[in-house]
């Protein structure tokens, strides 16, 4: 495989016109019923990102490109489970190996609409799903409504890192940044890998020790910020690079769904909707993860008082690490994540811990890219939210499990806290625009 990638990388490295055609049909074929599973699409979506970061196509044109690949896969999937039904079955390759659409079977019948949402970051799920949901005649408005919305995640988690490290590698960037961002990948690397696997193997002590690695992690990052200035500038110069003005107002938009108000708003309602609906046990985790969170960026903000990069034309005043926006993005949706992945595998776990960090990742990044905080800042804020959930999840399920939340709950809790953050987002954008101004 590697020889036929070498040289599929070559080809496109000598005709790079042809590497927007190459993403939208990689996209596709990831997302292909079967062959979905037989084709590497994660290695090659990479290695097709990276080639168009180098300077061959921007991260708009790349995203694009992979989520309209997604769709039409998605589609071509749903149209055949659609008109064989049943007959699907009888495909020589699913003879050969029927596990494949009785597990996505099983889980579509299980989950519903969430199954097309969570499986499509789940490898042998996500090309088989559109097929089932064909197959078991899902209406189309309803599957075309799901599919808009779980490709344009896809798309970003799948092709964003493959780009940012190609046009990493293009920009000049300070001495030291390789060094750094090598420093920095591996220990988030070890943090993460620890809590996957200590988590699927079922661990009792997975909690707390996550909890213990993200605040290490956390400590370390804080003792050592002021040595990470060329990552920091390196990172903040690539994310600059991508500033458009068609972009600026989704940025603010996205940026407000993490100002304190609107976070304030959100946690308030989730906490007074939990105890109204009897969620003892799930009010008292939430109120300790986003208060708790709050309260310690507040006083290491005062303990470090670290500057904000000078890109506005009226920089912030306030501190900025670790980022405010950051920490209570993530323990905010980090917290509604853990609640959904009660009673489920830990694999379920944590592709939803993963689904709820997309919106988090959206918002911290947003920060970089308006210029108000540094790389260091967010990933800060990100591990002080993961450290102070994890915490709180241990403390409260120290004696038994935390149950898991009712559909009738969860079809309260989200339309109510989406609209409370979509409306406090909007209201304030003509103001929040006039804030964000660039030098």
């Amino acid at each position: 495989m590697s020889a036929w990638l070498d040289s599929l990388t070559g080809w496109l490295t000598s005709h790079p016109e042809w590497l927007g055609l190459a993403i939208f049909l990689i996209a596709c074929v990831e997302c292909l019923a079967i062959l979905g599973i037989i084709v590497p699409g994660t290695v090659l979506m990479f290695a097709v990102a990276a080639m168009a970061g180098s300077g061959a196509l921007t991260l708009g044109q790349t995203l694009l490109l992979g989520y309209a690949g997604g769709l039409l896969g998605d589609a071509i999937s749903y149209a055949l489970g659609r008109h064989f039904h049943q007959g699907i079955r009888r495909l020589p390759i699913l003879r050969h190996h029927p596990e494949w659409l009785v597990g996505a079977e099983v889980y579509f019948q299980r989950y519903g609409i969430v199954s097309l949402l969570v499986g499509r970051y789940i490898g042998p799920l996500r090309p088989m799903l559109p097929m089932i949901a064909g197959m078991l005649d899902m209406p189309l408005p309803r599957f075309i409504a799901v599919s808009l919305l779980a490709a344009a995640g896809w798309a970003v988690a799948y092709l964003l890192p493959g780009w940012a490290t190609g046009a990493a590698l293009r920009l000049p960037l300070p001495e030291g940044f390789w060094s750094d961002a090598g420093v920095m990948a591996a220990g988030l690397a070890l943090v993460l890998g620890l809590i996957v696997q200590t988590s699927l193997r079922r661990q009792r002590w997975a909690t707390p020790l996550a909890a213990g690695l993200c605040l290490a992690a956390l400590g370390a990052l804080l003792l050592g910020w002021s040595r990470l200035h060329e990552l920091d500038q390196g990172l903040l110069t690539l994310i600059q690079e991508q500033r458009h003005a068609s972009l600026d107002q989704v940025m603010v938009l996205i940026t407000r769904l993490g100002d304190f108000n609107t976070q304030l708003y959100a946690g308030a309602l989730l906490g007074l909707l939990l105890p109204a609906l009897r969620q003892w046990r799930a009010a008292l985790f939430a109120g300790l993860a986003l208060l708790g969170t709050a309260l310690a960026n507040g006083g290491l903000k005062a303990l470090f008082a670290r500057g904000r990069p000078e890109v506005l034309l009226e920089p912030l005043h306030s501190y900025s690490l670790p980022s405010g926006h950051s920490s209570a993005a993530f323990a905010f949706f980090l917290t509604l994540g853990i609640l959904a992945g009660r009673g489920q595998t830990p694999r379920m776990r944590l592709t939803w811990l993963l689904l709820a960090c997309l919106p988090a990742i959206a918002i911290a990044l947003s920060r970089v890219y308006l210029g108000v905080h540094w790389p260091t800042d967010i990933i800060a804020g990100g591990l002080l939210a993961g450290g102070f959930c994890a915490a709180s999840l241990a403390l409260v399920q120290y004696r038994q499990p935390l149950e898991a939340l009712s559909a009738r709950v969860w079809w309260l809790i989200v339309p109510l806290c989406l609209a409370l953050l979509g409306g406090a987002a909007s209201w304030a954008l003509p103001e929040a625009l006039a804030l964000y101004r660039y030098r």
